[in-house]
């Protein structure tokens, strides 16, 4: 009963099957004979737009890995943890003490005490290093996540070699404490003001100097005059070295407060880094 239908249904799908394959070796030889420079030219055209398309890709998509964080990193940094650097965070922490070693060791605080009228206490040589840790915090702050992470890492050690200064000096547990809060409310300030002043004019940056480092205590102009032209060209100094040797090695030599024969920024030798051990 049901054979016939199923055996009449089979042969008219062998029939069809044959009659496709019969068109399309037709249509095959058609074109081959037919038109086959016309088929080679469209398929060449093919070729060149294909091949256009795909290097568009790949060139964005190399663009967008680089710029972008992935979410697991932002995720990780957001934490407190460390995502992945460019360069091995320990020779970087190491960079970082090396710089703010160049922010307290080799800069001549009795010019500053000198010229600008500060007293020699613990306060003043602070204010003096706070603005070179400053400047170089500037300039870390152009280097990425690296960069940031020196940063970091200098002001962790600024905390730290200002309290124990001052265990040296003698001070007591409940006003190093004090000095300590009030020392990091000024340096925060410090850092909002100096960041505004140095992206001003210079009277923007005078303000900030005459309410940070001299604490609204500057009556000569010439003091504000020698200490912006001080931090212009300091800021233009270091932002002649080079990013890669400032992370590996820190190194920052300091032009002099004043200066006789004053010459224009030139980039200094690349230091030498010895990472054995690390």
């Amino acid at each position: 009963m049901f054979r016939q239908p199923l055996l009449s249904a089979a042969r008219t799908a062998s029939r069809a099957a044959r009659g496709a394959v019969r068109g399309k070796a037709a249509l095959q030889e058609a074109g081959s004979s037919r038109a086959p420079e016309r088929l080679r030219g469209l398929q060449g055209t093919c070729r060149r737009i294909h091949t256009t398309t795909q290097l568009c890709n790949v060139k964005e998509g190399r663009q967008n890995t680089e710029e972008e964080v992935g979410a697991f990193t932002k995720l990780i940094e957001a934490m407190g943890f460390t995502g992945p650097l460019k360069y091995n965070k320990w020779k970087i922490k190491i960079a970082a003490l090396r710089m703010y070693t160049c922010c307290v060791e080799r800069i001549h605080y009795d010019d500053f005490f000198d010229r600008c009228c500060l007293p020699d206490t613990l306060n003043s040589w602070f204010l003096v290093a706070q603005l070179h840790v400053w400047m170089c915090l500037v300039r870390m702050r152009q280097e990425g996540r690296e960069g940031k992470y020196m940063c970091q890492f200098m002001v962790h050690a600024m905390w730290e070699d200002v309290e124990q200064r001052s265990k040296i000096m003698g001070i007591d547990a409940l006003h190093r404490k004090e000095g300590m809060k009030a020392m990091t409310e000024t340096f925060y300030a410090a850092l909002f003001g100096y960041d505004e002043g140095i992206l001003s004019d210079d009277s923007v940056l005078a303000a900030a100097l005459w309410r940070n480092l001299f604490n609204c205590e500057c009556e000569d102009p010439q003091q504000l005059e020698l200490m912006v032209g001080y931090v212009r060209k300091q800021v233009q100094y270091v932002d002649s070295l080079d990013g890669d040797d400032l992370l590996l090695t820190g190194e920052v030599k300091w032009r002099p407060l004043v200066e006789e024969n004053a010459q224009s920024i030139l980039k200094v030798a690349t230091p030498t880094y010895n990472d054995t051990g690390l």
